[in-house]
């Protein structure tokens, strides 16, 4: 399992603070593609902008990051606060 937090503004237009996704072994890229083509066309909105960033096990990442089970991604606008 992987865990995936949203934060700030992600939260509030998908209506989720995590899920948890059944996979062993993928990229933050095709995660974020697999929750959008899962999600619809709120979650399209909210995760395929190119502005969005990620972080694996609170480290910064990018797309083609790998993702592991056990590992948490989360998935955030540039400029969280409060």
């Amino acid at each position: 399992m992987i865990k995936v937090l949203f934060f700030a503004k992600l939260r509030e237009a998908l209506d989720c603070e995590e899920c948890s996704i059944p996979v062993e072994h993928t990229t933050v890229g095709e995660l974020r593609k697999g929750l959008i083509e899962e999600g619809g066309e709120a979650w399209r909105h909210a995760l395929g902008g190119s502005n969005i960033l990620c972080a694996v096990n609170q480290q910064l990442a990018k797309e083609d990051q790998t993702v592991n089970s056990g590992d948490e991604v989360a998935f955030y606008p540039p400029v969280t606060g409060g």
